[in-house]
């Protein structure tokens, strides 16, 4: 990977004026459109039944000033689809649709803008983790129990990796990583593999000190910070309250940009496999924290589960982008 490769992220902040913008919830998206993502597949689901959908949420969340925009690839995998009876071909060609959709957006966009300012937008392959796949919920506790290995979770994701790679986008998003086992996963794979883009690395946590599965954010940051292909770190499906104190710790073991995009504030429901109001935020809220996330060393900023194109565009406001 060159050095264009290693510095697309600050380029695009230094453009963006020091703080650049990811979008929004997808999924959230996608049901307020009419979509039905009561499926192991969630939000996957359209890219068999409604590709359209996804792309006017991209646009969307373009219209309201995002910088980048993530695939619906978060829980596609190619075991998911061939479990719904599709083939490994017909599995692999959703993969790459999902950065098509993507990348047409953006085509749409430029198009459509009437500014000649010509804002650059990047478009990252989400990589959702093992318990997405899993979809019962454990992508939020990290708990997929002691058989799981370094080398199972590297032969789970590696083909679709590279699929994700080659197929156009600028960088990939390995989203919601709940341990440090499956971050060491990634990270083996980008390394022993011939992928030819960037990476970021985004964690959660349930308590603002550890990630949700009870490892220390600081050694899971520490395994993105020590992989060359990573070219930026944070965190990522959080309420926006612990934010804080995670920047501070994510601060002290790394030195690429630091990203977050939290969630609404709910608390998801493994179970009933819903969002659950606790102290939920509103997007007055939510924007409230924005400039101390950006005052912490935050340079990418966006939302999670939950949160709305208007989320983004009162991002943008708060940090002073008028003109998206």
């Amino acid at each position: 990977m060159g050095a264009d490769a290693c510095n697309i992220l600050q380029d695009l902040v230094q453009r963006a004026g020091g703080c650049a913008l990811i979008d929004g919830g997808l999924a959230t998206e996608l049901e307020s459109n009419g979509a039905d993502l009561n499926d192991p597949l969630w939000s996957a689901t359209c890219l068999i039944s409604s590709p359209d959908l996804i792309r006017k949420v991209h646009l969307d969340y373009l219209n309201a000033g995002a910088d980048i925009i993530i695939t619906a690839s978060y829980q596609a995998t190619l075991q998911g689809f061939q479990s719904k009876g599709l083939s490994l071909e017909e599995s692999e060609a959703l993969l790459r649709k999902s950065v098509t959709v993507a990348c047409e957006a953006r085509d749409i966009f430029y198009q459509n803008k009437t500014s000649t300012s010509g804002r650059p937008i990047l478009v990252a392959a989400s990589v959702g983790s093992y318990g997405a796949f899993l979809a019962d919920g454990s992508e939020y506790s990290g708990n997929y129990g002691n058989a799981i290995s370094v080398k199972f979770l590297k032969d789970f994701h590696r083909r679709r990796v590279q699929i994700l790679a080659e197929a156009g986008a600028d960088l990939l998003a390995f989203e919601t990583i709940p341990n440090k086992i499956e971050a060491q996963a990634y990270a083996e794979i980008l390394e022993e593999n011939d992928i030819g883009i960037p990476a970021w690395f985004a964690f959660n946590s349930k308590d603002g000190i550890n990630v949700v599965s009870g490892d220390s954010v600081i050694d899971c940051v520490s395994v993105a910070e020590r992989c060359k292909k990573v070219v930026s770190v944070g965190v990522n499906c959080t309420p926006p309250r612990f934010i804080h104190g995670l920047l501070l710790s994510v601060q002290k073991v790394t030195t690429k940009p630091i990203l977050i995009y939290p969630n609404s504030g709910e608390a998801y429901d493994s179970d009933k496999k819903e969002w659950v109001a606790t102290t939920g935020e509103s997007d007055e809220d939510f924007v409230s924290y924005v400039t101390k996330w950006r005052d912490d060393g935050a340079c990418l900023i966006g939302g999670c589960c939950r949160t709305t194109p208007n989320t983004i565009r009162a991002i943008a406001r708060a940090l002073g982008r008028h003109n998206n």
